[in-house]
């Protein structure tokens, strides 16, 4: 096909026709497929609209955004949900569903974390990765989304991310690898921004070099809608297809590139193979009969939303609810739910449940206003009634949350306070009621400043179309709650580790946190949180037992297999999420003191268990070295930490790792003597060296001589000695360093 296409045809291939569909060649029989939004329902925008709009679009199910997803820690949830999702694009003929959204949690106030799932690229990418299988197990393509460090919303299309490449690699680049190497999405979605100075969308070391070459990518790169800065650019790097379509303004200029010798045309072929790849692959799935089962997707989605709630808070065992008891409700959130955040992916629901009326089916409830979330300000007599009704109930239901305006696509958050007028109400009934639970409807963490007056907290996150209906089952305990924390809620916006960065003083924003992203940060920093990473209760008691590890010692080259046994050790059925993470050795570079290195959610009655395996490899115990260009794995003593929250690891194994590989470039010429002596010869073998120095070390400023010689590099030691420890010392010191002894 691609011999029989000319240029000009080539060309118009590399581009939409509209905003949903690629070009059709007509006198080829070559046809167009259509692409839709996501990441959590089908965003498919009616036919005759010739404006964008997240209004006019075609119902379907809207399930838990991606924050709230992510809560569940399950990739078998995901799965099926991504397999709904396929059937429901099969039924509309979508060949390609824009997600799932994989971007890095990097800040808390940005305005589309709701779509997002975590601040972790383990978690993020492995659940990325079930969710991509389980919606192109019905023939419909995922878009991964966006590629790469779209961390804000704030200038967004022009901003430069400076980004060491570090931590690219370790966590921005991380929550995509995974799911590309193993669910191998049909497409990729570059993002607006820019990456060290170069649009994403025309990147040659994220597109190729990374993308193609170290991940094996075969599919199509799509930009983000009106993501293109430089068409010739983007066709050199492979930027396959540009979204939307421009009436062919940019057609022409690769016509014109390639006539004029400034593009070579293979690399148009290449792209252009992609693009025809992708459609008759598309067209081997279409079923013009396909259809799918409403009322089933809408008990799924009231189903996932009450495996992802997190209960933040219990005291006392307020919750569950006792259905003979009577409880008030309060909050406009009650009957008209928050249930999605705003922009691309905003769905109209096929149903909606709300969860006042959900409670009325399983208890004695009533219902007041309390607050308006039209304005922040406060409404004393709107208060004055709540006060005084809620003297008849024996349990209070805040329904509180951030007004839909507050989150959404194009905009960052402003603080992470909740409205003032809800903040107030919640703290005079905590003053006047014993028994006060509040559930939260918000997309992403909010400050909590009366958490220790009341008794309970829900969050339910953006729990989608049947979210009020799994919050009654969750209040009323017909489901334990199982979600956990995919994002640390911090005490204060302060404290996040990118808050000194001003993220929106113009175009260049310095990742100067570089690793310590979220938990990453706040525990080596060992700092005060309002809920941990990884956290969240359940209704029933779960014990974790170590049962066997492996190895105690071993090289990066061996498969480290752990072994626990989970129990429930309650009175009712529950899931717990077991989590396990790794405490690396001070080394050459600074590194988090936990990483998420494995997880699996397991579903007991009282008195179960389960035995849960899981196998670590050298990746799990490595950092990329900048100047080596490679992943390293640095001897040492490393402790695999297991528990059921980054702030729980109740049981742990030490185990001691030394290199295989001979001659591993770990130390140079430019090593300080303080990294070298890291490794556990090192002080035999420098000592030589040091002997050869004119500085007393053992004297009376013998400190300060000492810390001086560690931070001089290798090469110091040949000038400072005169010449006595010689350059050919110098290298047979690191030779034997960087070699397995």
């Amino acid at each position: 096909m691609l011999e029989k296409l000319t240029l000009e045809e080539k060309a118009s291939l590399c581009s939409g026709v509209d905003f949903w569909h690629t070009k059709p060649i007509e006198r080829l029989g070559i046809p167009s497929i259509m692409v839709a939004d996501g990441p959590h329902g089908l965003r498919k925008q009616v036919e005759q609209s010739e404006q964008v709009s997240v209004t006019d679009c075609l119902p379907a199910t809207c399930f838990p955004t991606g924050s709230c997803l992510a809560s569940s820690w399950d990739t078998e949830l995901l799965y099926t949900v991504g397999c709904a999702l396929g059937e429901e694009c099969r039924s509309a003929q979508v060949s390609v569903l824009l997600g799932p959204a994989v971007n890095i949690k990097r800040f808390p106030l940005c305005g589309r974390n709701f779509e997002y799932y975590s601040e972790d690229p383990f978690l993020s990418s492995a659940l990325a990765a079930s969710y991509i299988n389980g919606l192109q197990s019905n023939g419909v393509g995922a878009c991964i989304k966006h590629f790469a460090a779209n961390n804000q919303e704030f200038h967004r299309f022009t901003v430069d991310a400076r980004i060491t490449e570090r931590a690219l690699r370790e966590i921005y680049l991380a929550s995509f690898e995974r799911a590309v190497k193993q669910a191998k999405p049909w497409t990729v979605m570059s993002s607006y921004n820019k990456v060290n100075g170069i649009y994403a969308s025309e990147h040659p070391f994220l597109l190729n070099d990374i993308l193609r070459e170290e991940w094996g990518f075969s599919g199509l790169v799509m930009t983000d809608w009106g993501a293109n800065h430089d068409r010739v650019a983007g066709i050199e790097v492979g930027e396959d297809l540009e979204m939307p379509g421009n009436e062919g303004l940019n057609d022409q200029k690769i016509v014109q590139a390639v006539q004029k010798g400034l593009l070579n045309e293979k690399d148009l072929d290449r792209v252009v193979t992609r693009i025809l790849r992708l459609v008759d692959r598309a067209c081997e799935n279409l079923d013009k009969d396909a259809t799918y089962d409403l009322e089933a997707h809408h008990q799924l989605a009231k189903d996932v939303a009450s495996q992802c709630m997190v209960l933040l808070k219990n005291q006392e065992a307020v919750l569950p609810l006792d259905p003979t008891k009577q409880v008030l409700v309060v909050g406009p959130f009650a009957k008209n739910p928050r249930y999605q955040g705003g922009g691309s992916s905003h769905i109209i629901p096929t149903e909606l449940s709300d969860a006042f009326s959900s409670m009325q089916h399983l208890g004695k409830v009533s219902y007041i206003q309390g607050f308006s979330i039209e304005s922040e300000i406060c409404d004393e007599a709107l208060e004055q009634e709540v006060l005084g009704k809620s003297k008849q109930s024996e349990t209070v239901v805040i329904f509180a949350g951030l007004p839909e305006e507050w989150e959404s696509e194009a905009y960052d958050r402003e603080h992470l306070r909740l409205p003032e007028n809800q903040n107030e109400l919640i703290r005079k009934l905590a003053a006047e009621h014993p028994n006060i639970v509040v559930v939260l409807s918000n997309g992403s963490p909010v400050e909590l400043p009366w958490v220790h007056e009341v008794k309970g907290v829900l969050e339910a996150y953006l729990a989608g179309q049947a979210g009020g209906a799994a919050v009654a089952d969750i209040l009323y305990g017909i489901v334990s709650p199982s979600g956990k924390l995919a994002e640390t809620f911090p005490l204060r916006v302060e404290d996040t580790p990118s808050y000194l960065e001003p993220q929106r003083s113009g175009d260049t924003v310095v990742y100067a946190e570089d690793v310590f992203v979220g938990y990453r940060y706040y525990t080596s920093r060992k700092m005060p949180i309002l809920f941990p990473f990884g956290f969240g209760l359940s209704y029933t008691r779960f014990s974790i037992e170590m049962l066997s590890c492996s190895h105690s010692a071993c090289t990066e080259r061996d498969v480290v297999i752990v072994q626990v046994r989970v129990i429930n050790c309650g009175d009712c059925d529950g899931r717990e999420v077991v989590q396990v993470y790794v405490t690396p050795p001070k080394g050459k570079v600074s590194k988090p003191c936990l990483q998420l290195r494995g997880f699996q959610k397991v579903s007991l009655k009282p008195g179960a268990s389960e035995i849960i395996t899981f196998v670590l490899d050298g990746k799990d115990f490595s950092y990329f070295d900048e100047e080596l260009k490679q992943w390293i794995v640095e001897e040492g003593e490393y402790l695999i930490r297991i528990g059921n929250s980054s702030d729980n690891l109740s049981v742990s194994h030490k185990i001691s790792m030394h290199q295989s590989s001979e001659n591993i470039a770990l130390f140079t010429l430019n090593s300080m003597v303080s990294q070298l002596l890291t490794h556990p010869k090192a002080k035999a073998l420098l000592q030589p060296a040091f002997d050869l120095l004119p500085f007393d070390l053992t004297g009376e400023s013998g400190k300060m001589m000492w810390e001086m010689v560690k931070a001089m590099p290798v090469r110091h030691l040949v000038t400072w000695s005169n010449g006595k420890f010689s350059d050919s010392m110098a290298e047979e010191l690191l030779k034997a360093l960087n070699t397995r002894v």
